[in-house]
């Protein structure tokens, strides 16, 4: 029963205190409540609890399920919008604290509608008195006119008609006379100061609420509550289109093609009520399907679209009022539809067509410059985020009119991700074409004797189609070619015609892993960026030294079997060099390239890196790095994009080589991720890079397999690291893993206390085969981890305590509680002589996963579980407990402080085959948890 009441209560508290979540959820909540009521009916028929405690919690649960269901109706289902946000926005208004509101979103997702019903909700209610006033913002924004659609609302007539500070200071007072208000101002594009308009922002009970299509507008004006609105669901968009059909009855054919039109809208209210307006009373089939057809060719297309949505979407692209961010804007539209498009890879591309204007600083600014190009354009709704935050993607409506504008001037020929298996007829290779894309489409081959005249044509994109040869004569009418792309193909050998286009400027032939040989390379001397990454060649191209004006070449080629180093003396104007990990980088050219900022390949040991650093005080430093360092055995690079490494991996004893070395070990202070593995670490981590003290940057650091090593720092008094800072203070992943003399983290020389700043940031910790650690983290120093989010500990076989108690004078240890607030997932496997995870109880509010296997002789799990009417209940964030089957008769032995404990949690254990995570044990993994057995 007490769960069941918990399981209600944190429903409703999440209701009320986390309002971001969708209405999907309260729907499923929803639901799992009358199921458990319908479960505790049935305990109640079978006598197994007493009838008052069943019949209450059963009018508690009842009243609470009509509540929810009533907060629904109140926000109706009509709006076709997220109803959390309208319960969002209707909590902030009620809100003392709450002074202004900003709501944002792309042109036509239905912004206006949802404020407008916010608006009309206010008015029935007793809170503002009928003091709600509506403005409609003109796209020509003037104080002025502002101000007189403000006291038109208010009924307001001005004493003086000229002086806004006069009218500013009328409208204020006529504010305050009327106490609490609210003031809607909706499509507001500019920057708007409320006081200079006459708006009492600051009067106690005033409330300003605004719309706009960008989220950098809301921050201007400084409103407390940011939200956005989001396109419709699938379901709601389906509902919304069958409302402004008319609620017909549709022929099953005929509703297999309306589902197919509707998800083409992307879920935007403004394209689904234009459709189904211009659908309404078709019925024959033929007609549904010529509408289809013209709505997979763009939507723009369809009756009504070019009219309506057009207008309003292209209205955002025009504010833009900036050639440099339109041109950006329109290079994301080469891309295929519903494209996820890695950052990294678009900046490149600005950069290497020059849509970025400070390629005369640095490639670190022109980098920056491409990052606050795409934040501005999400900002304005242009652009949006996806979930991994490293790649963003166009509205499906967005990218539409991006087409339509590039039908023009510039002049675009976009059939990206279409299946097309030939490409199209030369009459739509227009002479005045200006890019073309055919990307991600099954392209084999191109009929011999093709020679498309594109006299203009600076863009071509074929990447991502199975083509395996280009006719000689391809290129010979497009001589004003400046970028090819023919990345993921299969393309053999490229034509002798490519060797005549001196005006290129790119060339990326990425993974064409079977492209064995290039053609003569002297004419390109225009040639800037050269990407030959997973390529099969052997040699370097020919002529490649004539490539003066070289700033991007990747050379990462399993194949390439030697690297002339009397070529990169000729690059003297590369930025960015990216060699094979089995062909080691000649340091002395490299010193020499002065313009370098980016770097990817391997050194031969921590002597070149400390001489690579050195050279790089004098000249520009390196901005992005990905450094392998190792005479013999060598790991292979992930496919991580170089523009976002910062790294450095240490192997086969390489660190051992400069161990005499007076100046030490060096690192980039900047440097983000630092990999250990067999490199011959000393005892102590930072005896051999005292630098860590102040590497600030750094997220991440792996070690494997050093046997040498004790520790990761010592801690003394005497200790200079103790005085000159904290480090590791921005580490969040640490994995240690086949340490055979590790004893702990830190090496205790005297009694000295740890930087409270010292690990934390830490969220993922992993260690596994360290045979000799006995105790984990020391209880004091608990609150240095206060931001762990993961803690997987495995086959530490000496591990004794996880947590060790604090000893009293007596010598024996405290019992205290330890809390880790934001912990998430706890994975203890395989500690034979575990005997106690804390003397205390672990209170954890925001654990969800937590698997044990092999503690057996663990007599106590210290969770700390909260008492609800003298009943125990799991912390509220839990989802599953993995237990190990052959554990499962030591899980009901252990002791709780509860006798219903164990009961309680029942409901949460699953049990699974412990060999499913052999494939799990090795330290640079993490485990997401077992199959369910």
């Amino acid at each position: 029963m007490a769960q069941f009441v918990e399981f209600f209560k944190n429903v409703f508290s999440w209701l009320s205190q986390d309002l971001e979540e969708s209405m999907k959820t309260l729907h499923r909540k929803i639901l799992l409540l009358e199921v458990l009521k319908d479960d505790v009916h049935e305990a109640y028929n079978h006598g197994k609890k007493r009838k008052r405690n069943v019949e209450k919690w059963l009018i508690d649960v009842g009243n609470n399920i009509s509540e929810s269901k009533a907060l629904e109706l109140y926000f109706p289902k009509e709006l076709f919008l997220e109803v959390y946000e309208s319960i969002d926005i209707w909590m902030s208004l009620m809100d003392d604290s709450v002074l202004s509101i900003g709501i944002y979103g792309m042109g036509g997702i239905g912004k206006t509608t949802l404020a407008m019903h916010v608006h009309n909700k206010l008015l029935k209610e007793s809170t503002f008195l009928g003091h709600v006033y509506w403005v409609t913002v003109s796209q020509e924004f003037s104080i002025y006119k502002l101000q007189n659609d403000i006291a038109h609302v208010l009924k307001l007539y001005f004493s003086c008609e000229n002086d806004e500070r006069r009218r500013a200071a009328e409208l204020f007072q006529a504010f305050k006379e009327r106490g609490r208000f609210v003031l809607i101002l909706d499509d507001v594009w500019n920057q708007i100061d409320a006081e200079e308009i006459g708006i009492p922002l600051g009067m106690n009970g005033c409330k300003l609420v605004i719309t706009s299509r960008s989220s950098e507008v809301c921050h201007w004006i400084g409103c407390q509550k940011i939200i956005k609105v989001n396109t419709l669901s699938e379901q709601e968009a389906w509902e919304l289109f069958l409302k402004k059909l008319g609620r017909v009855e549709l022929h099953p054919r005929v509703e297999g093609i309306c589902k197919k039109m509707v998800k083409r809208c992307g879920g935007l209210p403004l394209a689904l009520v234009t459709l189904a307006g211009s659908m309404r009373r078709v019925s024959d089939i033929h007609e549904w399907r010529d509408a289809s057809e013209g709505l997979a060719e763009s939507c723009m297309g369809r009756a009504g679209m070019e009219y309506v949505v057009l207008p309003v979407l292209l209205y955002s692209y025009d504010r833009l009022r900036d050639t440099m961010l339109k041109g950006c804007f329109l290079h994301c539209s080469l891309y295929p539809e519903n494209c996820h498009i890695p950052r990294d890879e678009l900046i490149e591309n600005f950069i290497s067509e020059q849509l970025v204007e400070r390629s005369y600083r640095s490639f670190r600014a022109e980098i920056d410059q491409g990052h606050a190009i795409l934040n501005q354009l999400e900002r304005v709704c242009l652009l949006e985020k996806t979930s991994n935050g490293t790649d963003v993607k166009m509205h499906v409506l967005i990218r539409d009119m991006a087409i339509e504008i590039a039908k023009e001037n510039p002049r675009y020929m976009v059939k990206a991700g279409l299946h097309l298996r030939e490409i199209p007829d030369v009459q739509e290779w227009t002479e005045d074409l200006d890019k073309v894309s055919l990307m991600d489409n099954t392209i084999m081959e191109i009929s011999p004797g093709t020679s498309p005249k594109c006299p203009r044509l600076s863009t071509l994109i074929l990447s991502g189609n199975p083509l395996k040869r280009i006719p000689d004569r391809f290129f010979v009418h497009m001589c004003h070619l400046r970028t090819i792309n023919l990345s993921l193909t299969k393309i053999q050998s490229l034509p002798n015609s490519i060797s005549d286009l001196e005006d290129l400027r790119t060339l990326k032939l990425k993974f064409c892993n079977e492209l064995e040989s290039m053609p003569s390379l002297e004419k390109l001397k225009e040639l800037r960026h050269l990407d030959l990454t997973g390529t099969s060649i052997e040699e370097v191209p020919k002529d490649m030294d004539s490539l003066t004006n070289l700033r991007f070449l990747y050379l990462r080629c399993s194949k390439l079997k030697v690297l002339p180093t009397e070529i990169l003396h000729r690059l003297s104007r590369l930025k960015v060099l990216s060699l094979p990990i089995h062909i080691c980088v000649p340091i002395e050219k490299v010193e020499a390239l002065k313009k370098l900022e980016v770097l990817e390949g391997r050194l031969n040991s921590a002597r070149d890196l400390n001489r690579l650093l050195k050279s790089r005080q004098r000249d520009k430093r390196l901005s992005f790095y990905r450094l392998s360092l190792s005479s013999k055995r060598y790991r292979d690079f992930d496919d991580v994009h170089i523009l976002s490494c910062k790294r450095a991996q240490f192997e086969d004893g390489s660190i051992m080589e400069s161990s005499s070395c007076k100046d030490g070990n060096l690192l980039p202070r900047d440097i983000q991720e630092l990999i250990f593995d067999n490199s011959g670490l000393s005892s102590c981590l930072m005896d051999d890079f005292p630098i860590l003290n102040n590497a600030r940057d750094l997220k991440s650091c792996i070690i494997e397999n050093e046997d040498k090593l004790e520790c990761i720092m010592r801690l003394s008094f005497s200790n200079d690291q103790q005085s000159s800072g904290a480090p590791f203070q921005s580490l969040e992943i640490l994995k240690l893993g086949n340490l055979r003399n590790f004893i702990g983290l830190f090496m205790w020389e005297a009694a000295a206390p740890l930087s409270p700043f010292t690990f934390s940031w830490l969220k993922k910790f992993k260690i596994g085969h360290c045979c000799k650690v006995k105790k984990l983290f020391p209880q004091s120093l608990i609150h240095n981890f206060r931001n762990l989010e993961e803690l997987m500990v495995f086959n530490c076989v000496q591990m004794e305590e996880i947590i060790e108690g604090d000893k009293n004078e007596g010598g024996n240890s405290i019992s205290a509680d330890i809390t880790f607030p934001r912990l998430l997932i706890l994975h203890l496997r395989n500690l034979p002589q575990l005997k106690s995870i804390c003397k205390g109880l672990i209170v954890c509010d925001s654990i969800r996963h937590i698997l044990l296997e092999g503690i057996k002789k663990i007599k106590k799990v210290p969770l700390y579980l909260k008492l609800l009417n003298g009943q125990p209940s799991p912390p509220p964030s839990l989802i599953l407990i993995w237990i190990c089957r052959e554990d499962k008769e030591w899980w009901e032995s252990l002791d709780w402080d509860h006798q219903n404990a164990n009961s309680v949690l029942e409901r949460l254990v699953r049990y699974f085959d412990g060999q499913w995570w052999m494939a799990q044990d090795q330290p640079s993994n993490f485990g997401s948890g077992p199959v369910d057995n």
